[in-house]
């Protein structure tokens, strides 16, 4: 199992901590949180892309994927008027631009909420316009685009499975590609490994974490109740080849280096027990 840290839990300090860390607890890449101060894709294009490279190189850990900012700080594809829709989709593709100049292996997206009292009709008509752009975008330069399912404390729109299967089937692009967060179908009973039996080749990152099966709480590895020791066994047994990233958001912001340590720790632990 190849396994990434997340850098959004090391947005209070400096990104090359999340590189050290990395390296020096073994981890096998890096995915890349889009927000300030680390790497936001307007900063990326002002000349920062250069700095992120620079330590891919030094540290030697390849970029396993961008994923920007994206649920309604400031940009949510899925709410607001047709301005802001704009602006969350060109927000998008230049986050597709910079993934393409760090050699990132994809940009990971998400739809956040579309609001409440809005007929599914009506988002999913929305979700469907913004995608059929974005993945046309993304075969025009070559970039994997992953949507992510979320909670549904996140969001109302892609939660599940089905869900993704419905985009993927309404939307015949080779770029667009989805992902698992093991968080989503714990929390609403949803088997895990369906995604890999429905998803098959479509399925290109994982995310993994704990989870008290109530929220859209990331928890360290054994600090939540999910079986998580079975689902590492089950991924590493099937025929999934990608990264898994551990994916340690803000409750762990105190003291990333600690925590990432901790993380890897655990998992290399289920997997040898």
């Amino acid at each position: 199992m190849k396994i990434g840290l997340f850098t959004s839990g090391y947005q209070r300090g400096p990104l090359e901590k999340a590189f050290k860390d990395a390296r020096d607890f073994g981890y096998d890449g890096i995915e890349i949180w889009g927000g300030r101060p680390h790497a936001f894709a307007p900063d990326l294009k002002a000349g920062d892309v250069r700095h992120v490279v620079e330590l891919s190189k030094t540290y030697g850990l390849p970029i396993i994927g961008y994923t920007p900012e994206l649920n309604a700080y400031p940009y949510n594809m899925m709410l607001g008027s047709e301005r802001m829709r704009r602006e969350s989709l060109d927000m998008i593709k230049l986050s597709m631009d910079m993934a393409k100049e760090m050699n990132a292996g994809f940009t990971l997206i998400s739809a956040g909420h579309a609001g409440v009292g809005v007929h599914p009709e009506q988002y999913w008509r929305r979700l469907i316009k913004n995608l059929e752009e974005l993945a046309g975008y993304a075969e025009d330069i070559e970039m994997d685009l992953v949507l992510e399912p979320l909670t549904p404390y996140e969001s109302n729109v892609i939660c599940t499975c089905n869900d993704v299967l419905r985009v993927i089937q309404d939307i015949n692009s080779s770029r667009l590609v989805s992902m698992l967060d093991v968080c989503p179908p714990f929390v609403q009973g949803e088997p895990i490994m369906l995604y890999f039996e429905k998803l098959g080749d479509k399925l290109k990152h994982v995310h993994l974490i704990d989870s008290d099966g109530q929220s859209d709480a990331h928890y360290v590895p054994g600090e939540g109740k999910m079986p998580l020791k079975q689902v590492i066994h089950q991924i590493e047994n099937s025929q999934y080849d990608g990264y898994c990233t551990i994916e340690l958001v803000s409750m762990y912001m105190s003291d990333p280096t600690l925590y990432s340590a901790l993380a890897i720790e655990r998992v290399k632990e289920m997997l040898e027990n």
